[in-house]
């Protein structure tokens, strides 16, 4: 076996992953008839047989076990040393992506571009959505997370911001319902679509308010924040983000058991290079004045 027959490797442990040849073959970007040819193409190299087929898809036999052990390292080194050459050269050109939840691009986004404004050589990717993006691959070279503290051990995680939140109702709601006493379950309130969402504001809502009472359910902190506005109910809103929306009644200061921590990650074989180290730098530097 030599390097000319990665792409079979390649395809048949996206198969053993997968299970299935349409499965590999929509992760590959190539047509079925393609992954079928490389897994066959390998049997007869090898000699052996690499896969049980049956009528749910593609198992793989012993053999075929310890070539996708093999291939799994080979695929992660590659990823680790592209991830690597990502990050030399020239330091403040090329690419530069940044992973975030969406709830937090209204303060990312001023601070990279601004970071833009001085290496207009950088070309910025920010990447708003609930991914978990794999920073060994090189899929990414700064995340900022929200909760628990991330635990990849390749992985250099600081603390960044610590964000906090207060119950909040529209002046139109109030008017209409009055403020917020110790009987909860007079008022309508603004939550998670998902009734497990392990935010610590959230956790709180579930154990201080019946399910019933909280009637209007969002699935992303933006849209439950524009229902809040919107009179729907009393919800949690960011602290940073109230204090720009004066329509916004304050109905509960917010609380120790509320905070969430915003961690700053790095992967350590990136952690060094200029343009990370930059851009850390920046990123708490803005987040000292944060609310």
């Amino acid at each position: 076996m030599d390097i000319d027959n990665w792409d079979e490797i390649r395809t048949a442990y996206h198969v053993a992953r997968l299970g299935t040849v349409s499965g590999a073959a929509e992760a590959l970007g190539v047509h079925h008839a393609t992954v079928i040819r490389h897994v066959d193409a390998l049997e007869t190299r090898l000699g052996v047989k690499l896969f049980q087929r049956h009528a749910r898809g593609y198992t793989p036999t012993e053999a075929g076990e310890e070539l996708m052990q093999v291939a799994q390292v080979t695929a992660e080194q590659f990823g680790q040393l592209a991830g690597r050459l990502r990050g030399q050269g020239a330091a403040m050109t090329g690419d530069l992506a940044v992973t975030t939840v969406d709830a937090l691009t209204p303060l990312v986004v001023p601070v990279l571009a601004g970071f833009q404004a001085d290496h207009p050589e950088l070309s910025v990717r920010l990447m708003a959505d609930p991914r978990l993006y794999r920073l060994e691959y090189g899929e990414a070279h700064v995340a900022l997370r929200a909760g628990a503290r991330p635990g990849e051990p390749d992985n250099i995680v600081q603390t960044l911001y610590v964000q906090k939140s207060g119950l909040y109702a529209s002046r139109d709601y109030v008017a209409a319902h009055g403020g917020l006493g110790e009987d909860v379950a007079a008022h309508r309130f603004v939550g998670p679509t998902d009734e497990a969402h392990r935010a610590p504001f959230y956790r709180w809502l579930r154990a201080h308010v019946p399910a019933e009472r909280i009637t209007f359910r969002v699935g992303d902190m933006r849209g439950a924040v524009e229902a809040v506005e919107a009179g729907a109910g009393i919800g949690f809103v960011p602290l940073w983000q109230a204090r720009n929306l004066p329509d916004l009644v304050e109905m509960r200061p917010p609380q120790p058991e509320w905070e969430v921590t915003i961690w700053l990650v790095t992967h350590v074989d990136l952690h060094r290079t200029p343009k990370v180290q930059a851009l850390t730098a920046r990123l708490k530097e803005a987040a000292r004045e944060w609310p």
